[in-house]
């Protein structure tokens, strides 16, 4: 046996979609119902396991046999599960190094991240089957009588439906191995299945929560939630002041007309507001807040041993590579500003809910800035915090060849300073001379490296930053002429990508290359990963110019045919090749020894004896990959005893 191809069908009482697979089957009532596989390409054999069938000798053998590849959609959620299965202890699972998982091999093309959308796009002869949906609930979920208990259905309940259960395994491990077929052209490097194994180990790994803390907060905001809705009842005298509608109403009565009460109007309406709406108008922003949302999420989540995992989603970002998150979300969790966090966090975890209102203006914000301070090392452990410094900005200097910026950085300057001394040409210090520019250089930084103009400047804050609408043209025109090789990166690429699909050719500029082949548009960066873009052409946009358009997930989830142009396809390459060199980093902190538990955008949370040498973990980080020759990278860090920002 050299591979097995495997999809698997499961119950438990648990919310798979809340709690995710660890939880998921720590449940004591987790089953493996039907056991698909096929050995080595052959036919595909259903065990049914719910029925008294067995999972055969060999096949046994192969789950733990490092030399068999083990196929999945998704593997994690068969791996983990199978751990379960085979009785492996709590925090225990299967080693990753021999799994192998179809729906990155899907990603890494662009493709959707279900089983169903990529056998829709890749148009296989055998695609999940539809009804799939329904008989997943009918037999893999707890059903509910009249009287509110739950109950189980079984097969002998529906042996019909069960039949077609079996049968739309099958299915899935069919199509499973189209998608195979299929991308069998396009193979996943090596390198890039390293990268999956040491996210599983992470993702096996988990992050210790602090339960107490977590359930003392969900106390408190529900406590500060009942004060402020009966508060918000007697001022406005409606029965849901929740209701988007009614509070409408009530403000048009009071001589306040709006069309919208999301948080943004909700602020502009504060700015005029007095007296009784004005109260009003603050106890909906402390309604609306949802700090709580993300306590609820951890302890859905947090397994026996009080540890969250499969938090990260590897390859969730099927434009770039990057990582997204996953349950509790930890690549969006709120700010830390609180100057005296560990007071705070002292207060709630005691349950002193009353001090913490008498000492901070809003209850929701605290318990907002509190989320981080959730997680938490083991006993006679640590937190190592590690960020890259201003990676982004680093790497677009590096590939555009923007000489000053990259003198910036070799000097350890500020960015914002420089980039503000660049446009104004005077100098600029944070706390000295022309001070007041820096901001404009930050501003500026953050929304203009990838094409952005007003619309871009505005969305990031500006206006509410001081600058005047009449500034913002001249801040792009500045920025743009302080960096005109960052501006010719753009162009490059555009028409790179542009002669590569109009021709099917390979194009190349700036050290990366663009190739067409079997209908996808490849471009191949500096480390040698590939991005794809699906079924590319030309097009042309919304003002009368040519574009590239290409099919692939949209914002709205779904398939569709997206549009592109050069400065959105430089920032594509350079989040991508920032996510690289994070992986690779990653890669050498793992084998120096040291314990990733989670990691956020460009930064890594290492749990390690307190003794552990900060310095040897940021240079470690901070070292730039062979393929990076001159790209100058710092990696910064702190210590801590719970998770917070520095």
């Amino acid at each position: 046996m050299k591979y097995i191809n495997i999809d698997i069908e499961t119950y438990s009482s648990v919310n798979l979609a809340k709690s995710g697979v660890y939880r998921y089957t720590e449940s004591d009532d987790f089953e493996i119902l039907l056991f698909g596989c096929a050995i080595d390409g052959g036919a595909v054999q259903v065990i049914d396991l719910a029925c008294g069938e067995k999972i055969p000798d060999d096949v046994l053998a192969a789950l733990t046999d490092p030399a068999v590849l083990k196929w999945a959609f998704n593997a994690q959620f068969e791996r983990v599960c199978l751990s379960r299965y085979l009785n492996l202890p709590v925090g225990a699972y299967l080693d990753p190094s021999s799994w192998r998982c179809t729906m990155v091999w899907a990603a890494t093309l662009g493709l959707p991240l279900s089983l169903e959308g990529v056998g829709a796009v890749l148009g296989l002869e055998k695609q999940k089957l539809k009804e799939g949906k329904d008989l997943i609930r009918y037999f893999c979920t707890p059903a509910r009588q009249k009287d509110g208990t739950l109950y189980r259905r079984l097969p002998q309940d529906d042996p019909l439906r069960w039949s077609r259960f079996k049968a739309y395994n099958l299915r899935d491990v069919e199509t499973e191995m189209g998608i195979q077929k299929r991308l069998s052209k396009f193979p996943v490097p090596e390198s890039e299945w390293q990268n999956y194994r040491l996210d599983q180990q992470i993702n096996d790994r988990g992050v210790l929560l602090d339960l107490e803390l977590v359930q003392q907060a969900m106390s408190c905001d529900a406590a500060f939630q009942e004060t402020n809705m009966k508060l918000a009842r007697t001022i406005t005298g409606l029965d849901n002041p929740n209701s988007a509608a009614q509070m409408k109403e009530w403000l048009r009565q009071n001589g306040v007309i709006t069309e919208s009460l999301a948080k943004d109007a909700v602020v502009s309406l504060l700015e005029n507001a007095d007296g009784s709406t004005r109260l009003a108008l603050q106890l909906r922003q402390e309604l609306a807040k949802s700090s709580v949302k993300k306590y609820t999420a951890m302890e859905n989540a947090v397994c026996k041993d009080s540890r969250a995992r499969g938090l990260i989603q590897f390859y969730g970002a099927n434009r770039t590579g990057r990582y997204s998150g996953r349950l509790i979300q930890v690549q969006n969790l709120p700010q830390n500003h609180l100057p005296d966090l560990k007071q705070a966090r002292s207060l709630i975890r005691q349950g002193n809910f009353e001090a913490a209102e008498l000492l901070y203006p809003s209850v929701s914000t605290m318990l907002s800035e509190l989320i981080r301070t959730a997680f938490v090392p083991k006993p006679e452990c640590r937190f190592f915090v590690a960020d890259f410094s201003a990676i982004e900005a680093r790497v677009i200097a590096w590939l555009a060849g923007e000489r000053w910026r990259l003198k910036v950085f070799a000097d350890g300057g500020d960015i914002y300073c420089a980039s503000a001394s660049q446009m104004f040409g005077v100098p600029v210090e944070k706390h000295g001379f022309n001070s007041h520019l820096r901001q404009k250089g930050k501003i500026a930084e953050l929304a203009l490296g990838y094409g952005g103009s007003v619309g871009a400047l505005k969305a990031m804050g500006a206006l509410q930053m001081g600058l005047s609408e009449s500034e913002l043209k001249p801040l792009v025109d500045v920025w743009r002429q302080a960096n005109p090789n960052i501006v010719q990166l753009w162009w490059d690429v555009d028409r790179a990508v542009k002669d590569c699909v109009k021709q099917k050719t390979t194009t190349q500029t700036h050290g990366m290359r663009f190739m067409y082949q079997s209908g996808i548009l490849f471009i191949v960066l500096p480390s040698g990963r590939r991005l794809a873009y699906v079924k590319p052409r030309l097009g042309e946009n919304k003002f009368g110019g040519e574009s590239v358009t290409y099919e692939g997930v949209g914002a709205a989830k779904k398939w569709e045919r997206l549009e592109s142009y050069g400065p959105k396809f430089v920032e594509n390459i350079v989040q991508a090749t920032a996510r690289d060199i994070l992986a690779e980093a990653m890669l050498r902190l793992g084998w120096a020894g040291y314990n990733i538990v989670m990691h956020v955008h460009d930064e890594v949370v290492i749990e390690a004896p307190e003794t552990a040498p900060l310095e040897e973990i940021c240079s470690i980080m901070g070292q730039p990959p062979a393929w990076a020759k001159g790209l100058l990278l710092r990696a910064d860090g702190y210590v801590c005893d719970f998770y917070r920002k520095d």
